[in-house]
């Protein structure tokens, strides 16, 4: 008995399988993928992954059709970016083709998984872990990619579409040399505190800022975009540059190509502070700011809010605001409305 897709609350519930490959150098490498049924893991208690967070992971999904057939968004793309966050964690780097046609096993062994709704997905969530059992900051020689799988709703609960953020330049969530452009864990965790602290003043994000100029970096675990009028009066959509501070988002990647595909307005990468922000709102040059990822895909933003002052964004505010095309050209790839080679079809039988 599957769960009703009203009930799913992301990351609660998982699938009947999952997806387990050990790596031990001594044994040559990598070892013999295996399917088995979802259990709990076994770790030696000095094992990295626990004392020095010697881990990574990685979000996708897959999505049934209008046709019945799974759809799985981009997996390469997301493969790349593991395979650099390996390289950057001193975990051992893979063959990201391989794995995908492993992890498509799995989504076909646990394929009535996949929700019968347009309004969920299957969230598949890779993850690599050291899990040598000796104490001591060094590359990990042992370790275990697993890979498990979750249906899931709407990320945001609440019911509202858009959302208000706190923006707060005390807080820093990456800096340059670090490793905030991998997707690690370690990049998550401490931002519970902040994001506790947003909560608390009825926000439901953080918009992540960075030097004395308040750059704009990300929004809680998303990429972000604003969409505005320049001074020249032609419309921009721009979105802060893969600087070292922020997660090359699959998402963002897609919005970006699809947006220049278009060729409707101008695209660009840059430098984005929350000076600008003001001036260009103050101006009723600014249109929309929204967040991008695989959780949400896209997330409009109403408010934000900066040194104690409420800044209100229009961004619901238009009869056929951008994102809002963006997210149906992206759920209509990813649910089979259109053929388009992003949406990789996972052999069923």
């Amino acid at each position: 008995m599957k769960p009703d897709v009203a009930d799913l609350k992301f990351g609660h519930i998982f699938t009947d399988h999952m997806l387990k490959i050990f790596y031990h150098k001594a044994l040559g490498g990598w070892q013999k993928p295996e399917i088995i049924p979802f259990e709990n893991i076994s770790l030696h208690p000095a094992a990295k992954v626990l004392h020095y967070a010697i881990e990574l992971f990685e979000g996708m999904k897959a999505y049934r059709g209008v046709d019945g057939r799974i759809r799985v968004f981009r997996p390469d793309l997301n493969m790349q970016r593991m395979n650099l966050s390996a390289k950057g964690s001193g975990l051992p780097t893979f063959d990201g083709m391989e794995l995908i046609k492993t992890i498509n096993k799995l989504l076909t062994i646990d394929q009535e998984w996949v929700p019968h709704s347009e309004a969920s997905s299957l969230y598949i969530r890779p993850t690599l872990i050291g899990i040598d059992g000796t104490l001591g900051v060094s590359q990990s020689e042992s370790a275990l990619l697993y890979t498990i799988l979750c249906p899931v709703g709407a990320y945001f609960s609440g019911g509202n579409e858009s959302v208000s953020l706190l923006a707060d330049p005390s807080y820093t969530r990456a800096w340059p040399g670090g490793c905030g452009d991998r997707k690690m864990g370690s990049n998550y965790g401490p931002t519970i505190r902040v994001q506790k602290q947003a909560t608390s003043q009825g926000k439901q994000q953080v918009l992540w800022l960075y030097g004395d100029d308040h750059q704009l970096t990300e929004v809680g675990t998303m990429n972000i975009f604003a969409f505005y009028v320049a001074e020249n009066g032609k419309k921009v959509l721009a979105t802060p540059p893969l600087n070292g501070l922020i997660l090359p988002g699959v998402t963002r990647h897609s919005i970006l190509q699809l947006a220049q595909e278009w060729n409707e307005f101008e695209v660009v990468e840059r430098i984005l502070t929350m000076q600008d922000v003001i001036k260009m709102q103050k101006e009723n040059r600014l249109l929309e700011l929204f967040g991008s990822g695989t959780a949400c895909i896209v997330s409009p933003i109403h408010s934000v809010d900066y040194m104690g002052t409420e800044i209100p964004i229009p961004t619901m505010e238009h009869a056929k605001p951008v994102f809002r095309r963006i997210l149906d050209r992206l759920t209509a790839i990813q649910y089979g409305h259109v053929e388009h080679p992003w949406a990789h079809i996972i052999d069923q039988e």
